[in-house]
Formats: structure tokens, sequence, C-alpha cells
């Protein structure tokens, strides 16, 4: 049996959807459960929901819930983390601050002023589950990245000797599904294949029954399904003038690349208001409000959700997250094919092998495997390495506490240094610094 511990298991309609997950699993059944988060109210109302579940099914795993990670992550196979460190005061600050430059974020989550400094707090955090996993966990244990800036948390958190490290996400599953939708096939018809960065990942092959499906047909399936044409006004663009659909939504899209979010009128012409949801949302700030908005509407129901009848495992299917099905290859040699982030080392050949890449791997009781992908298409490739070049030097400032490294990482940023001067970027810098330095330990080091 199996003992998985979550960080941030206060994240409770998460820890749910993976937990249930998991629970689908008949060979796991026996494991534990070890629940951890900074706040004991959520951890408590995670931990009443989750043993409800259990009893509810008549299954027979065990659920420990502690303040204290360390203890929680005693003797863990596995360590999932769904922390947001700093929480929505410090998202406010990472969104708000860069706005007053004329950096207009959609989510600022990944990359942009936003996601670079949400980096420099979640970088400490991780380094230190990986250290903790290392000194208590059982020799080999696995962390589950969940966590964004995906690439460059994980790019961090991998560096730990002695832990092994994968970023998940849903991009994927997610923009696979959108193409089902429009191109009107079932899924078991359809053959992707997907490889980049985070949040811009390419779909490099898209076949229905082996037949390849061309740009022109994919625009043409999108244009007949005008709702879903609407939300994806600059990932189309992109399709036009890049030649291959990527990942995530619409409005990372726009925070990624330089061109489609750094004027007003370039913002209306591209991204539709309201359409698709908070992704795609052209107001400014857009995500970052939706969510804010979401996230009093979900505190108020958690403890409505933790006292909810309970479904019954078969009401709902499986989630699309990778999460269960990796710890199922791994304690029962079932083979899962899935797409994470993991170090290059020559997967994609045209792009850098110290970066993260997003791309197919196969995990069974060996672990994973990472094949040869091949390079990406020229311009695919391009704009991978512009990303990936703000992701090192991110993660290089996070571990020295550089402000100077810091402000290049923005500097090379593709959106920040469409709207300002160097000037303007280093004033930033210090600004959110300044406003964030509570959760920025390795800044405070460095001016001590």
């Amino acid at each position: 049996m199996a003992k998985m511990a979550i960080i941030g298991a206060g994240s409770m309609k998460f820890t749910r959807k993976i937990c249930r997950d998991i629970m689908r699993v008949p060979e796991l059944d026996g494991s534990e459960f070890s629940l951890t988060d900074i706040d004991a109210e959520m951890l408590e109302l995670s931990a009443k929901m989750l043993r409800r579940e259990i009893k509810a099914h008549g299954l027979s795993y065990s659920v420990g819930a502690s303040t204290d990670r360390r203890e929680a992550l005693r003797d863990a196979d596995y360590a999932l983390s769904f922390v947001r460190v700093g929480g929505l005061e410090m998202w406010r600050h990472d969104v708000e601050i860069p706005l007053k430059y004329g950096v207009d974020q959609c989510i600022g989550d990944t990359l942009g002023p936003g996601g670079i400094l949400y980096g420099q707090r979640g970088v400490p955090a991780l380094v230190g589950f990986c250290t903790d996993l290392r000194e208590v966990g059982k020799p080999g244990a696995w962390l589950l990245n969940y966590t964004n800036p995906m690439s460059i948390l994980t790019w961090a958190a991998e560096a730990a000797e002695g832990v092994n490290v994968l970023g998940l996400c849903h991009g994927v599953q997610g923009t696979t599904e959108q193409i089902r939708k429009v191109l009107d096939v079932p899924a078991e018809r359809l053959t992707v294949e997907v490889a980049g960065v985070n949040h811009l990942s390419w779909f490099t092959r898209i076949a229905v029954d082996g037949k390849p499906v061309s740009r022109n047909a994919l625009l043409a399936a999108f244009e007949a399904h005008p709702e879903e044409a609407a939300g994806e006004r600059c990932r189309l663009d992109v399709l036009k003038r890049v030649g291959y659909f990527n990942t995530e939504s619409n409005g990372f899209t726009t925070e990624l690349l330089p061109w489609y979010r750094k004027r007003a009128d370039l913002r209306e012409a591209w991204i539709a208001e309201g359409a698709g949801g908070h992704h795609q949302s052209a107001i400014s700030l857009g995500g970052y409000r939706a969510n804010l908005k979401a996230q009093d509407e979900y505190r108020a129901s958690l403890t409505k959700l933790a006292e909810s009848d309970v479904k019954p495992l078969d009401a709902e299917a499986r989630s699309v997250e990778h999460a269960s099905y990796i710890i199922e290859a791994m304690e029962t040699g079932r083979p899962y094919r899935g797409t994470f982030n993991v170090r290059n080392r020559g997967c994609i050949g045209n792009l850098p092998s110290d970066a993260i890449v997003e791309a197919p791997c196969y995990v069974d009781r060996h672990g994973v495997s990472v094949p040869r992908f091949g390079p990406l298409p020229d311009m695919c490739a391009a704009l991978c390495n512009a990303m990936v070049a703000v992701q090192r030097l991110a993660v290089k400032a996070a571990l020295s506490g550089s402000r100077e490294t810091l402000k290049q990482a923005a500097m090379l940023d593709p959106l920040t240094a469409a709207v300002c001067s160097t000037g303007e970027i280093s004033d930033m810098i210090d600004e959110m610094l300044e406003a964030e330095m509570a959760y920025l330990p390795q800044y405070r080091a460095a001016a001590s």
C-alpha cells in the first residue's frame, strides 16, 4: 500500500477530485492519505470530507491530517503539491502593480511579471517540500507538482537530489477535448502529438482514423462552431500565422506572446470579452478578477461541501488529471501514457537540454520513461525558447535572491518587453519585491 501526502490539502475541491480518482483504483484500497496545510480550519474540513467519502464507499483508506508538513510527509511514497504561496493577497500585487506600468495580464501565474514573482515565492516552498521529502519520505519518493508557474517551480524542484519530480497540468487534455469537440469525432478516433513548454505546447500532429487534419481543416472546424471560435480569436490567429494549434487557453496565450495584449485596442480586437470564461476575457486582469469572485463563492461553499451527500464513485467519470493514473501505474505496473513536465535532456531536440518541457511520457512500475520527441517546428521552438530564457533566469534569481537577475528575467519577458522600458521594468520589480517581501526569504537574506 502507498502513502500519499497532499500539500495544500485545504484546496478542498481539487483534493476531493484527485482522491476520488485514486479511490477508483481497487489495488490502492488500504493506502493512506496524509493531508497537510497551513490553514488548520481548511485542513480539518478536507479531512472530514475525505473520511466521509471513504466510509460511504466502504473503503479502508486511512486519513491523517497535520499542519506539521514534515510529519505529514514522513514515509510518504508520493507528495502532491496544490499550494498557492501568498494566496490572493500576493496575487493582487502580481497583477495590479504591473498594470500601473502598462503590463495588463489576464491571469499572471505563468510568465509575465506576475508569473515571475509568483515563481519567486513558490521556489523556496517547493525546494522545502523536496528537502522534507528527501529527509523523511520513502527513498525514491515522487513529488507530483500541480502548482504554477509550472515550469519555473518544476525546474527548481527537479534539481533536488533524492526526489523524483513531475510537473502535471491538464492543459493538453483540455485542449485535446476541445479539438475533438470541434472536429465532432469520438475520442477513440482522434490521435494527437503534443510537445513544448507548459501553457505553450504545440499540437504537431492531429489525426482522425490515422489521417492527418490540416491547419485549414482545423480552422474550418472552429469556424463551424461560432461560440468556440469567438473565445479563441488569439489562438486561431496563432494557428494561422505559426501553423500549429497551442495549449493553453486564449487568455494564457495573450500573456505569453508579445502581440495581443500590449494595447487596449488589441485586447478588444483579439480577446472576446466574456467568451469562453475568464481565461478569454478582454478586460484588464480578467482572469484574476473572475477568480477573486470565484474564490469568495468557493470559500462560502466549503462547509456545505464537507457536509454534502457523497456521490457514488461511478456517478461521474474519473477525471483527466494525471496523478491517479501515475500512482496506479507505479503501484500496479499497468502502463500509462501522459504528457508531463520534465527535464528536457534531449527529448525535444531544438529546446535547451536543461529546460523543463511538456512532452509525452510513459509510466509503469519502473518509473517514468521520456522518449525522444524530436524537434519542434522552427517557429514553435522559437516561441518556446523565448519562454525558457525567462524561466532560466527566474529560477536562478529565485535560488540566489539576486535582484539584478530577477530584473533581467523580466526584461526578457515577451509581454513586458513589448510594453516597458528598462527603467520601468526595474522600478516595477522593486515595487513588487517590496510588496511581497514577507514571502521572499531569499531576497531578505540577500539584502542583509
